[in-house]
């Protein structure tokens, strides 16, 4: 039966203990990835989205939680206290493959049902399923590694522009239909009957507006909406990074930031160095005859 924290507040995340961490009591909350019963030892590799740590029962922990130790199973949500000390058998196959911890409290968070599949990421299973899923397929770890790249270069775009003298705005979701190059998602209005507001292909006309305000260099990270169907480099919903500059004349005035921008981006989401220099470039005329767009 699923428990409360009680006292027991989260000292640590799973994967950030290291060798520097041995002899200090600690607290972790997270999911049961896998739990090895030996009789007299039991393991449970707790994962949060930090990592993988190693947690220990023996004969030297209290038999009350000893024994709800072996109730435990797959996806189990637990809350565990101990002491970090150093593994008497290590491994390199997880970030804290040093160290383990000896559990001295255990509670039972959540217990969980057989999952569909298996939550690794190796496992092979339909698209289907894992959508179906969803929420569990998002505890995979490379899952999870995708969202915090995501993450890192939103943080990263906005250190770089809001440096650059660019201010962020939001503009609005809801507005009027205009022209564009695709077909607009229509929302009908409650309070004005038969009217609809159109979902933006784009923040366009809202960020001229902007420029003709006087707020010369603009940016936002911006959903769009296009009512299309789906082709490789078309989606109906996706995420841009919307900018726009006033007193602009020649290309490098919008090449030039762009390129300290992408520079940031890849140094700092996946630590890729592009170096110095400007960009390769090609002309339009090359780049059709090459690449076909």
């Amino acid at each position: 039966m699923a428990e409360f924290m009680g006292n027991l507040r989260r000292t640590d995340m799973c994967g950030t203990l290291r060798m520097k961490d041995v002899g200090r009591e600690v607290t972790l909350m997270g999911w049961t990835q896998r739990r090895r019963n030996l009789g007299s030892l039991i393991f449970v590799d707790l994962r949060d989205r930090s990592g993988i740590c190693q947690i220990v029962f023996d004969d030297t922990t209290e038999s009350a939680v000893f024994e709800k130790a072996e109730t435990v199973r797959s996806e189990y949500v637990l809350a565990v206290r101990g002491k970090v000390r150093e593994r008497s058998s290590k491994t390199d196959k997880i970030a804290t493959g040093d160290i383990e911890v000896l559990a001295e409290e255990l509670k039972i968070l959540s217990e969980a049902d057989v999952t569909p599949f298996e939550i690794t990421d190796d496992v092979n299973v339909n698209e289907a399923l894992r959508l179906k899923y969803r929420y569990l397929d998002l505890r995979r770890p490379a899952l999870q590694r995708n969202l915090f790249v995501r993450h890192a270069i939103a943080r990263a775009a906005r250190e770089y522009l809001d440096g650059n003298g660019f201010t962020e705005v939001e503009t609005p979701m809801l507005g009027k239909s205009t022209p564009e190059g695709a077909r607009d998602y229509l929302v009908p209005s409650r309070v004005k009957q038969g009217s609809f507001y159109a979902l933006p292909q784009s923040p366009q006309l809202y960020k001229q507006l902007l420029m003709i305000a006087g707020f010369d260099r603009y940016y936002q990270i911006t959903k769009c909406f296009r009512d299309e169907d789906l082709r490789a480099n078309r989606q109906p919903e996706f995420t841009q990074i919307d900018i726009e500059m006033s007193f602009v004349e020649k290309i490098e005035d919008v090449t030039y930031p762009i390129e300290g921008l992408i520079r940031k981006i890849f140094k700092d989401a996946i630590g890729k160095d592009l170096g110095e220099g400007h960009f390769r470039t090609m002309t339009y005329k090359e780049a059709m005859e090459n690449y076909g767009s």
